[in-house]
C-alpha cells in the first residue's frame, strides 16, 4: 500500500491522494482541494496547534502515552543522573554528548562570559524594590541585544555562537541580581572558580563571606532540576522562540518573547499554584476532603496531569526523588506531607486514573525551590534559566532550517462582510461593547 492518504470531496465528487510523510501530510496539499477555480483552498483550523507538526526537529522526543522524554536520543533518566547541566546544554545545542575537550572547552567559555556589562545594573536597579523578578528577567535579556549589535547577524555560524554562550552565561546573573534586588541586597558578581549552578547559589546567597560554599547535595539538586527543565518539544515559549526568531531578529529579542510567553501562569508559574494548593489545604487530614471538591468542580487539582503526558510525567518521579535528598540537608518541608497524601489519594481514585490526572513536574519542583530559600515569585526565573539551552537549540535549528519561512498562520475569517461606511450622526444609539474585552 502507498504511503498516502486518499480524500473524497463530497462537495464535487472529486479524489484526491496526498502523501504522507513520516506520519503527517503537508498542511499546503490540502490548498489543491476546491470547489472552483476561485476557491483559495482547503485549509486545517486547529486552535492552539494541538494536532499541527510546524516544524521537523531532532532536539526533543516525547511519547506522552508511554512517559518517555529524551534528549537527542537520550533518556532524561539517564541525563539527570550522569550528566551536568552544561553537558546536556551541549547536547541539546549540538546534537552529541561533548569529549572531556570539547566540554571543558564549553565550560570555560561560558564561566568567563558570566559578568554583565556594567551598563546593566542602572538597568536593574531603575526597577521599583517591588518589581517582579521575570518582568526584570525578560526587559534584561531583551536590553543585552543593544549591547551586543553584532547578534543581528544571525545567518553567521560564529556570531550566532557566540551569542548562545553569552546568553547561557548571563541568565543566572540577571536571575540572581532580580533576587537581590527584590530584597534590597547589593548585586554579587560572579566567582569564576565556581560551577555554573554553585556560581548561581553564590550570587543569590552570598552575603560577608570571603568565599560561599554551597552544600553539595543542594547543587545536585539544582543542576538536576536544571537538566530536567532544559527543553520540552514545542511548548509555547519554544513556539514563540521559533515564531519570532523566524523573523530573523536576534537572538535576545526572539528569546524575550520566550520568556514572556514563559511568564505566563499556565506555563511556568504552574509549580507557584501547586504550593498555594497545598497551602491552602493545610493539613494532611484535610486532603480526602479537598480530593472530593475537586471531582464536585469545586477548585483545581494543580501539578497533575498534562497537555502532552497521558501518562506519569517522567521528570516529575526523578523530582520527587531529589527532593529527598534536598530535605535531608533543609529539613522536611511541612507541605511535603500533604503532597504525599495528595498523591497517595489522587493515584487510586478512579475519577482521577480514568482521566490519565498523574503528577506533572510542576508538583515537586516547588517544594525543592521553597526547600533551598527561593521566593515563589523567583519560580519562572529559574525555569527560563535552564530552558535557555532549550530555547537555543530550538532557534539553531530553525534558522538553519531551509523549509522554515517567517511564521505567518492562516485564519478563519468570521467577521462581517463587506458594509459601506455610516457618518457619525446617522449612526445608531448605544454604547458598542469592545470585542474581545
Amino acid at each position: 500500500m502507498p504511503d498516502s492518504l486518499t480524500i473524497t470531496d463530497n462537495r464535487t465528487g472529486a479524489v484526491y491522494e496526498l502523501p504522507i510523510e513520516e506520519g503527517a501530510i503537508r498542511a499546503a496539499s490540502l490548498r489543491q482541494i476546491k470547489v472552483d477555480e476561485d476557491d483559495f483552498g482547503l485549509m486545517s483550523y486547529d486552535p492552539a496547534l494541538l494536532n499541527t507538526a510546524s516544524v521537523r526537529s531532532a532536539i526533543t522526543f516525547i511519547d506522552g502515552e508511554r512517559g518517555i522524554l529524551r534528549y537527542r536520543g537520550y533518556p532524561i533518566e539517564q541525563l539527570a543522573l550522569e550528566s551536568t547541566y552544561l553537558e546536556t546544554a551541549y547536547l541539546l545545542l549540538f546534537g552529541e554528548l561533548p569529549t572531556a575537550d570539547d566540554l571543558a572547552r564549553f565550560e570555560h567559555e561560558v564561566t568567563y562570559h558570566t559578568f554583565l556589562h556594567e551598563n546593566v545594573k542602572p538597568l536593574m536597579q531603575g526597577f521599583r524594590y517591588d518589581a517582579h523578578p521575570m518582568g526584570m528577567f525578560v526587559s534584561v535579556v531583551a536590553a543585552l541585544g543593544t549591547l551586543y549589535p553584532e547578534a543581528a547577524k544571525v545567518d553567521d555560524p560564529d556570531v550566532r555562537l557566540a551569542q548562545v554562550v553569552r546568553l547561557i552565561a548571563k541568565v543566572p546573573t540577571i536571575a540572581a541580581w532580580s533576587f537581590r534586588h527584590s530584597r534590597g541586597l547589593p548585586y554579587v558578581y560572579p566567582d569564576n572558580d565556581l560551577g555554573f549552578t554553585e556560581n548561581f547559589l553564590s550570587m543569590m546567597f552570598k552575603m560577608g563571606e570571603p568565599k560561599y560554599e554551597a552544600d553539595p547535595a543542594l547543587v545536585r539538586a539544582l543542576e538536576v532540576l536544571f537538566i530536567l527543565h532544559a527543553d520540552h518539544e514545542q511548548n509555547c515559549s519554544a513556539n514563540a522562540m521559533r515564531a519570532i526568531g523566524s523573523s530573523r531578529v536576534d537572538p535576545y529579542s526572539a528569546m524575550a518573547g520566550a520568556a514572556a510567553a514563559l511568564y505566563g501562569p499556565l506555563h511556568g508559574g504552574a509549580n507557584e499554584a501547586v504550593l498555594r494548593m497545598l497551602a491552602q489545604i493545610g493539613d494532611v487530614k484535610n486532603v480526602r476532603e479537598f480530593v472530593e471538591r475537586v471531582k464536585a468542580g469545586d477548585g483545581r487539582l494543580m501539578g497533575f496531569g498534562h497537555r502532552v503526558y497521558k501518562n506519569y510525567d517522567p521528570r516529575a518521579k526523578i523530582i520527587k526523588e531529589t527532593a529527598d535528598a534536598v530535605f535531608e540537608v533543609t529539613g522536611r518541608n511541612p507541605l511535603l506531607d500533604i503532597a504525599l497524601e495528595l498523591e497517595k489519594i489522587a493515584l487510586e481514585d478512579e475519577y482521577f486514573v480514568s482521566r490519565k490526572l498523574y503528577p506533572n513536574v510542576d508538583f515537586y519542583s516547588g517544594l525543592i525551590y521553597q526547600a533551598l530559600g527561593l521566593p515563589t515569585a523567583l519560580f519562572p526565573v529559574l525555569f527560563a534559566i535552564p530552558r535557555t539551552a532549550g530555547w537555543l537549540a530550538q532557534w539553531l535549528e530553525g534558522i538553519a532550517d531551509a523549509e522554515q519561512k517567517i511564521a505567518r498562520p492562516r485564519q478563519l475569517y468570521v467577521g462581517a462582510a463587506e458594509r459601506d461606511y455610516v457618518p457619525i450622526q446617522e449612526r445608531a444609539e448605544g454604547a458598542q461593547e469592545l470585542v474581545g474585552v
